[in-house]
């Protein structure tokens, strides 16, 4: 069996040179008639052999019995087999030598354990050679007209060619995709469905889009990341080489959470999980299907986007308003031109009774007059006061779209400020006109605000450097399996060197008030149990005590909780009092995509308010690979809450730095225990004014 080079592989199978197809049909009405039909129909300009041992020929192509009679090795070969014998076909591909096989056929893993087995079938009968699919519908390269796939949208007689790929664990999505690009005008390169990936997934065609010259944009539908780690390292080589990746998620419904002993157990989830993954290797994430063309078609423009304030130019004033607003709802501005563009403006009016000092920027029948239309935009894009400029397409254009695309586009080459369109009547013919042009049109305000704020989020994204420090292991072996008590996990925390507040374990109300003197000023008195986790809720926390309260609310503490939780504690915890500082949540949550760590507003309103963000951990090969300490104080600016902790109407600034090393020693320790450590949380973790510190006040610990 011939080696295969999986890189070479995977180009080969992009543009082969030859391309088999097993069990192709002389019809081409049928679905196993229309690869050959489609390869011819697009311009396929390379050898296609069909395999039939029930034709001779089909057209005006020589039919060969089996894969052995074929004159040359594949570099492909599409399998229209079903389940049952596709298996045949991909071991013989596999021993001619050729790079893949396209494996169309469905009843694999997807229709349960007998379709296990076949797909199992198949890995083994592949050995080295590359499959795609199965269940897959194949895949387009519009750059090279190159078309292996059997999906009905492939009808249509001609596609727009342009910069973005297009990766989808879905096969009809493709189609969907395809069908709908081509009607607006917009350029793709690649289209790949990987579905049931039993070997090539998405992160392999990520990889290898960041290095095509063909393609700008990366788009991606996503239904699971069945190797997070790969394709954590695909999306930030693409986001390096300045190809921005955009994913549509979908499964964003979550159940079950709440089922988790601690509190960032509920407030994770599967889907905050992927919102990590995303943030965290530049992926812009499409929150509604039609997002997923129209934010890469704004992308695909390689237009630079410095900041937030955007420029409305409008001859109807109803919708420059829709589109102003819904800015202004996702943190855009639209400030009024400054002087020197509003006098530019108005030069170009004489006579004209057209409002020209707010924004938007109303121009009486801009569409019909082109040298008007051509001085507002150049004035507006030579503007110090924009980032971008939107062009709203009235009716009036609608007479003359040439005439207007013209107009815009010759104005593209003086900036490389976004450029977009809102087309306010229904005219997709206009809209496809401007696209191609180099203007995104878009049919929606919304479509304006999701594609304007993918562009500033490409141009935020720094991708992170690889940890190269490695920090010695701590000694845990010491540490028993099963869940900790409050005490036992603080002391673990202190360990990798997070500050707690200092305490005492109690059993009775003589011990409880000899270490409320010894601690000084007010105190707290908990429970302690390894059983009862949310101790609020059943009586087991009293603040405020002191050495001559403390032993009576002991008493009293007993009683009640074991009213309540039917267990009568034994052990307590007298804790210093720690005041005047902004309670956080410091936990961490594991799921398949990985460990996060999650910051948070604490207390017991943590999961009332839901401020939360969070950060997976990067999985580095030594084991120790902890967050950045930008990345920890990104985290803590991330939180609605933020302001709190600098220094909100006269507070005083909290002591930032401190939080910062604290949530890196917390990742360390998640890091290092890995699969050992099954929750962990601190909720409270109080942060004090600057210069004071924190102290983890609470701990959850579980250890496998």
């Amino acid at each position: 069996m011939a080696m295969t080079d999986p890189m070479n592989a995977i180009a080969r199978l992009l543009q082969p040179r030859s391309v088999a197809i097993i069990g192709a049909s002389a019809d081409p009405t049928k679905t196993a008639g229309r690869p050959v039909a489609y390869l011819q129909k697009h311009g396929y300009a390379g050898q296609i052999l069909p395999v039939n041992p029930k034709a001779d020929r089909i057209g005006d192509l020589p039919c060969y019995a089996d894969i052995a009679s074929l004159p040359v090795v594949p570099d492909v070969g599409i399998v229209l087999l079903g389940a049952e014998r596709a298996h045949l076909a991909v071991r013989e591909l596999a021993q001619r030598g050729a790079a893949a096989a396209i494996v169309l056929a469905s009843g694999y893993t997807e229709t349960g354990e007998d379709g296990a087995r076949r797909q199992r079938q198949l890995i083994e009968a592949a050995g080295s050679m590359r499959i795609l699919g199965p269940n897959t519908i194949g895949l387009v390269n519009l750059t090279d007209k190159i078309v292996l796939s059997a999906t009905g949208a492939l009808e249509m007689d001609h596609f727009p060619v342009g910069g973005i790929g297009v990766v989808s664990q879905s096969g009809g999505i493709l189609g969907s995709l395809l069908s709908r690009a081509s009607a607006r005008g917009i350029g793709l390169s690649k289209l790949i469905s990987t579905s049931n990936e039993v070997d090539l997934e998405l992160a392999d065609f990520i990889d290898h889009l960041a290095d095509d010259p063909a393609t700008k944009v990366i788009a991606l539908y996503v239904e699971t990341v069945r190797n997070p780690q790969k394709f954590r390292a695909a999306a930030l080589k693409a986001a390096r080489a300045g190809k921005p990746v955009v994913a549509f998620k979908i499964g964003r419904s979550e159940a079950g959470a709440a089922a988790a002993v601690s509190h960032t157990g509920a407030m994770a989830g599967a889907d905050r999980m992927y919102d990590a993954l995303f943030r965290q290797t530049g992926v812009i994430r499409a929150q509604s299907f039609s997002d997923l063309l129209d934010i890469p078609v704004a992308l695909a423009t390689g237009r630079q986007l410095r900041g937030n304030r955007v420029a409305i130019l409008t001859s109807t004033g109803g919708a420059g308003t829709l589109v102003s607003d819904d800015l202004g709802l996702h943190g855009f501005d639209t400030p009024a031109p400054d002087a020197a563009t509003a006098e530019a403006l108005r030069a170009l009016q004489t006579g004209s009774e057209a409002v020209l000092d707010r924004n938007p920027i109303d121009v009486t029948l801009a569409g019909l007059r082109p040298d008007l239309l051509r001085g507002a935009i150049t004035a507006l894009l030579a503007s110090p006061s924009y980032d971008a400029l939107t062009i709203i397409v009235g009716s009036s254009s609608l007479a003359q779209p040439e005439l207007m695309a013209g107009a815009i586009q010759d104005c593209l080459p003086l900036t490389d400020k976004p450029v977009l369109a809102y087309i306010s009547p229904h005219a997709p013919e206009v809209g496809a006109l401007l696209t191609q042009r180099g203007v995104p049109a878009f049919a929606a305000a919304e479509s304006c605000t999701a594609a304007l704020g993918a562009m500033l989020q490409t141009s935020r994204f720094v991708a992170p450097e690889a940890a190269t420090a490695t920090v010695p292991a701590v000694a845990v072996d010491d540490v028993a399996p099963g869940s900790l008590d409050e005490a036992q996990a603080k002391q673990l925390f202190a360990r990798f060197g997070v500050p707690c507040a200092g305490e005492v374990i109690v059993t009775t109300p003589a011990e409880a008030e000899a270490a409320a003197r010894k601690l000084g000023g007010r105190v707290v008195l908990k429970i302690l149990s390894s059983q009862i986790t949310h101790k609020s809720d059943v009586g087991g926390v009293a603040v405020g005590l002191t050495a001559e309260t403390v032993g009576a609310r002991l008493a009293q503490m007993a009683a009640d909780v074991e009213a309540k939780a039917g267990v009568r504690p034994q052990r307590f915890l007298v804790q210093e009092m720690v005041g005047g500082g902004t309670e956080l949540i410091l936990g961490m949550h594991r799921d398949p995509l990985g460990t996060a760590i999650l910051l948070g507003m604490g207390g017991v309103t943590a999961e009332l308010f839901k401020d939360t963000t969070m950060r997976l951990l990067p999985a580095e090969a030594n084991g120790l690979g902890a967050l950045s300490r930008a990345e920890a104080l990104a985290m803590a600016k991330d939180l609605k809450t933020w302001p709190l902790l600098d220094g909100f109407r006269g507070r005083p600034k909290a002591d930032v730095e401190a939080l910062v090393d604290a949530i890196v020693a917390f990742s360390r320790m998640a890091a290092q225990l890995g699969p050992r450590l099954v929750e962990a949380e601190i909720n409270p973790v109080f942060v004090l004014p600057q210069g004071q510190g924190v102290r983890a006040a609470d701990g959850v610990v579980v250890l496998a």
